[in-house]
C-alpha cells in the first residue's frame, strides 16, 4: 500500500476467517527440547498453510481498487524432512480498479532440503498510474505529475550454499516500461528525462550471501548480508548500465519475548545514460516507511533502520463456527533514516527521518509467518503536510 496524502485507504481485514483455513500437516520432526527453539514450542511440527487477504482501497489516481494478497507456505522435502529446511512461499497479489487498471504480482521464494539451494523469482505486470515528483532529495509535492506506467518484469535469482553459511549465485532481471503524462501537469511535462517514454533493460548479475539467521521469517538472532553486482549489456538493453545492491540485517534476541533488529541498504546505478525509472527510489513498506515510493530518487540510495519487536501471547482460544485459533501477536516500533544522492554529492544533511509503530499477527506460527500493519511518519517539508503512510503487508519488513 502506497502512502499518499489525501488518499483514502480502506482495508477489509478478514483475519479470523482467513485464519480458520486449516493447514495440512506435512511432517513432524522429533527433536530434543532446546533453549533456542525460537518463539514457538511447536517448532517440530511442519504444515502447509494458505492465507488469503482481501483488500479494498481508494485513491484519487486509481479510483476504487479491489484486490487480494495470497500467500501459500510449504516445504520441499516432505519425503525426507530435515529440521533445518526453511519454508518456501508463493505470493500472489492481483488487483483491478474502476479506472480499468490492472496489476498482477507473483513472487516465489524456494528453499531445497537443508537449505542447500535457494531460488527467488518475481513475475509482474501492471498498468497503474503513479505520481512523479522529480529527481533529487528536494522535490516538491505541489509540482508532482500524474504519470501512466505499464510494466513487464521478470526476475529470477538462484544461489547455492558453498560452505557453512555462505551462498553464491546468479541473477537475471528483464524489465520493460512505457510512460505517458496522465494529467499534462507538473514537473514531468517540462523536465528533461532519459527514456521519458520508457525503455527496456536486462541485468545479468552475480550474488554473494552470508546467512546464519535462525529463521527467515520473524528472525530472532543472526546475521544476513547480500551483495548483488549486475551489468546490463547494450545488446540486451536500451543503454549499457551497471548496478550494485547491498543489504544487511542483524538481530539480537534480548529475551524470550523481545527482539532488536538492524537493517541497512545501499543501491547504486551507474552509466552514461540513466533512465529515470531505474534510479533507486526512497520509500516502500520495507524500509523508509512513511514515504511515497519514488518521492525522492537519484543515482545512489543509502538507508538504515532499527526495529524493536515484543511478542504478545494472550493464551486465549477463539472458537467461533469453523474458526479455532490461539492468537499470538507482536508489537513493533521502528526508526530509520535514508538519503538519495548523485555521485560525489553525498551530504549528511540529505538524510530524511522515518519512524513508526506496528502490530503483527501470526497466522502460521510454526513458520513464523505474519500479517503486518505499520503506521509510519517521515519528514515535514515547509508548506507541506508531514509525509506518512499506513501499510498492510504479509511478512516482516526485514
Amino acid at each position: 500500500m502506497q502512502p499518499m496524502c489525501k488518499n483514502l485507504h480502506i482495508t477489509a481485514l478478514l483475519i479470523l476467517l482467513a485464519s480458520g483455513v486449516k493447514a495440512q500437516q506435512d511432517s513432524v520432526i522429533k527433536t530434543a527440547p532446546s533453549s533456542r527453539t525460537g518463539i514457538y514450542d511447536s517448532v517440530g511440527i511442519r504444515k502447509r498453510s494458505f492465507f488469503p487477504l482481501p483488500v479494498l482501497g481508494y485513491s484519487q489516481e486509481k479510483g476504487l481498487e479491489i484486490g487480494a494478497a495470497m500467500l501459500y507456505s510449504f516445504y520441499t522435502d516432505n519425503s525426507n524432512p530435515d529440521r533445518s529446511t526453511r519454508n518456501s512461499t508463493l505470493n500472489l497479489i492481483p488487483a483491478i480498479t474502476t479506472e480499468n487498471q490492472f496489476k498482477i504480482d507473483l513472487k516465489a521464494n524456494i528453499w531445497t532440503r537443508s537449505n542447500t539451494w535457494h531460488f527467488k523469482s518475481n513475475l509482474r505486470y501492471h498498468n497503474y498510474p503513479l505520481y512523479f515528483f522529480g529527481i533529487g532529495d528536494t522535490t516538491h509535492y505541489d509540482t508532482r505529475s500524474l504519470v501512466n506506467n505499464t510494466r513487464y518484469k521478470v526476475q529470477v535469482e538462484g544461489e547455492r550454499r558453498i560452505t557453512g553459511h555462505f551462498y553464491a549465485g546468479a541473477s537475471v532481471l528483464y524489465q520493460r516500461d512505457t510512460y505517458s503524462s496522465g494529467d499534462d501537469k507538473g514537473i514531468y511535462t517540462t523536465m528533461p528525462l532519459v527514456d521519458k517514454e520508457g525503455g527496456y533493460v536486462t541485468f545479468l548479475g552475480l550474488t554473494g550471501i552470508f546467512d546464519n539467521r535462525d529463521n527467515e521469517n520473524f528472525t530472532r538472532y543472526g546475521w544476513w548480508f547480500k551483495l548483488n553486482l549486475a551489468y546490463a549489456p547494450a545488446f540486451l538493453s536500451k543503454h549499457p548500465l551497471f548496478k550494485m545492491e547491498a543489504q544487511g540485517t542483524h538481530f539480537l534476541s534480548i529475551s524470550r519475548k523481545s527482539t532488536l533488529g538492524f537493517n541497512g541498504i545501499f543501491n547504486s546505478l551507474q552509466g552514461n545514460d540513466l533512465p529515470f525509472y531505474l534510479l533507486p527510489e526512497m520509500g516502500n513498506d520495507l524500509i523508509m516507511r512513511g514515504y511515497y515510493t519514488g518521492r525522492y530518487r537519484n543515482q545512489n540510495y543509502l538507508a538504515g533502520q532499527a526495529e524493536y519487536r515484543y511478542l504478545v501471547d494472550p493464551k486465549m482460544r477463539i472458537h467461533i463456527w469453523f474458526v479455532d485459533i490461539k492468537p499470538k501477536f507482536a508489537l513493533a516500533a521502528f526508526a530509520g533514516a535514508g538519503s538519495v544522492f548523485a555521485n560525489r554529492d553525498f551530504n549528511f544533511s540529505g538524510f530524511k527521518p522515518s519512524g513508526g509503530v506496528g502490530i503483527r499477527y501470526f497466522y502460521d506460527e510454526n513458520a513464523r509467518l505474519t500479517i503486518r500493519i505499520d503506521y509510519a511518519v517521515g519528514e515535514k517539508r515547509s508548506g507541506e503536510p508531514r509525509q506518512k503512510g499506513l501499510y498492510l503487508s504479509l511478512a516482516e519488513a526485514f
